[in-house]
């Protein structure tokens, strides 16, 4: 860590110098990767923002100081209930964004940004949360969730994406990744390597309170954030739960489940009184970093996640939490029997969830562009050997 440690104050001089252009996926709610999104354009105040698709109001106007430029798609008028239907055109719209001369292309990316066609002489980071999903490691799931006739059309459009996804990665000079596991991932798939920079949590607006009966879980309710395995488990070990969220699966759920407390979608002041009072937040699903487990810890309670993925690096196992198998009902319904047993420090928690705070994430971000964007530009050592080294800062 001694670049980001010898001279930070350099570095984010350096970097508000930089012509930088910010691109993201779409801007349709506020969600992990949106909030994350949000740290990174405070971070470049003046850069514009190119993106697939906007809405102003539903994003709480968190980017309205930026000038910002949509894709053809914006005129179709989708939001975060539809946006899913223009899959197969987000290819093609993502590479027709037009990106104004800069230094640096900060590409935020779970699926298409990283795909954006940078102005010549640009350095392109990419701030990578997963390669898309749905056409590398979840290909299954999305056919499993497709009308029967569609499945073969459906097929080929994610194997034509996935064919693009590949080709585009190669664009792209640095490669960021959130956790361990998006790196393996884009090693996998991209066959890259990428430094690790933990998302941004906003550890300040929760604080610790008085812990109630109730487990919890904050999720979107679809399938593949596992919530019957946590409500199961709840079931199995009689304890009360709680969920907040939203999504298709939230009927069947709310049928198999009339126990369990539905909350629906809640605001940021009610979502941490929400944590501050829970017994424990239950994480069932595998994260790529999962930022619930570290607003849990902020909020001074214990953690009970699938030992995969981003639990590994943000839940301390038997001192800020328990760490259960994947998909195991059992191994969660022990973990939810025996949570207070655990010799739990709230101040503990806390202070674990401050090494995934905004101002850490933006000071370490804006060392490695900086040196990322210095390195690539050097006619004097070799782009790739310089942008590596700026793992230093990490």
């Amino acid at each position: 860590m001694s670049g980001a440690d010898e001279q930070p104050s350099t570095d984010a001089a350096l970097s508000a110098r930089l012509r930088i252009s910010l691109a993201h996926d779409y801007l349709l709610v506020m969600r992990g990767a949106e909030r994350a999104f949000a740290a990174i354009a405070d971070l470049y105040g003046h850069a514009p923002i190119v993106t697939l698709l906007y809405d102003e109001q539903a994003t709480g106007g968190r980017f309205a100081g930026h000038a910002i430029t949509t894709s053809p798609l914006q005129r179709l008028g989708a939001g975060q209930a539809s946006f899913r239907r223009l899959l197969p055109l987000y290819p093609w719209a993502v590479e027709r964004l037009e990106l104004p001369a800069c230094e640096v292309v900060l590409s935020s990316s779970s699926a298409f940004a990283h795909g954006v066609r940078v102005p010549a002489g640009a350095v392109h980071v990419c701030y990578c949360y997963t390669p898309f999903r749905y056409a590398w490691y979840e290909q299954a799931r999305a056919l499993a969730e497709t009308p029967r006739p569609l499945r073969p059309l459906v097929r080929r459009q994610l194997e034509r994406i996935r064919r693009w996804d590949l080709s585009t990665s190669r664009r792209v000079d640095l490669f960021i990744a959130i956790s361990e596991l998006s790196r393996e991932r884009i090693r996998r798939y991209y066959g890259r390597d990428a430094i690790v920079i933990h998302p941004p949590v906003e550890t300040e607006r929760f604080a610790p309170g008085t812990p109630g009966e109730s487990l919890l879980v904050v999720s979107e309710i679809v399938r593949h954030k596992r919530l019957q395995v946590a409500l199961e488990a709840a079931r199995r070990a009689r304890a009360p739960i709680r969920v907040v969220g939203s999504g298709p699966d939230l009927p069947e759920l709310r049928e198999a489940y009339p126990e369990a407390e539905f909350l629906g979608r809640a605001g940021d002041e009610q979502l941490a009184e929400l944590y501050a009072g829970a017994r424990a937040v239950v994480v069932p699903s595998m994260e790529e970093f999962g930022i619930v487990a570290v607003e849990a810890q902020a909020a001074g309670r214990p953690v009970i996640a699938a030992a995969t993925g981003g639990a590994l690096e943000t839940v301390l196992d038997g001192r800020t939490g328990r760490l259960a198998r994947l998909d195991d009902v059992e191994s969660f319904a022990r973990a939810i029997a025996t949570i207070d047993e655990l010799d739990f420090e709230p101040a503990l928690a806390v202070e674990n969830a401050e090494r995934f705070s905004v101002a850490s994430f933006q000071e370490r971000l804006s060392a490695l562009v900086t040196r990322a964007a210095d390195g690539l530009h050097d006619s004097r050592e070799p782009a790739q050997v310089r942008a590596v080294r700026a793992t230093d800062v990490c």
